[in-house]
């Protein structure tokens, strides 16, 4: 029972992980649009976005770990940190590893944020539009679960939330760049 505390803490911890990067995604997808209304204010969706991002950090660190100490999976730490460099799934750990990088390049980024120019900062940002579906990826490629029929609509509905935030989001780009910014204030 002991060796098994680690494959469902990486399990738990992973599909954790996958809920709050669909979250903290589309918390700042739908930052970057403005979004308020008389009930929901603007400030609300970026301190979400932010306080869901460092959440998700803690259940991306406890995933990796348990997975790397895991004596069933028996990953290692050269695999959870080398892309392909796995003897289990190579490509779809390579997913979760690059992922992983560029998860701690927007965290690091929004913690130098004063620090670096608004150009560079949102340069990093835009890695997001490859870091969730690479997230994605390793979920639905890895994951032990990733068929089971309550996972797929975990999967469904977590694919369905960053699409519809996506598609609000360029929708709205669109919408600003044909209008003008104030002409969509009004």
């Amino acid at each position: 029972m002991s060796d098994q505390i680690l494959w469902f803490a990486a399990r738990g911890a992973g599909i954790v992980s996958l809920l709050m990067l669909t979250a903290s995604a589309s918390f700042g997808l739908v930052t970057v649009t403005r979004f308020q209304s008389a009930g929901w204010p603007r400030l609300f969706n970026y301190e979400m976005h932010r306080r869901i991002s460092l959440l998700s950090v803690l259940f991306l660190t406890t995933h990796v770990l348990a997975a790397i100490l895991d004596p069933y999976l028996k990953l290692g730490l050269a695999a959870a940190l080398v892309p392909f460099a796995s003897s289990w799934k190579p490509v779809p750990v390579a997913l979760g590893v690059i992922s992983l990088y560029l998860v701690v390049a927007l965290i690091a980024s929004s913690l130098l944020r004063r620090r670096l120019s608004q150009r560079v900062w949102r340069l990093v940002h835009w890695s997001s539009y490859l870091m969730w579906p690479l997230a994605f990826a390793h979920t639905v490629t890895s994951g032990t679960d990733a068929l089971a029929p309550w996972m797929l609509v975990v999967e469904a509905v977590c694919l369905a939330i960053v699409s519809g935030a996506a598609t609000w989001r360029w929708v709205d780009r669109g919408a600003t760049m044909v209008l003008g910014p104030r002409a969509l204030a009004r």
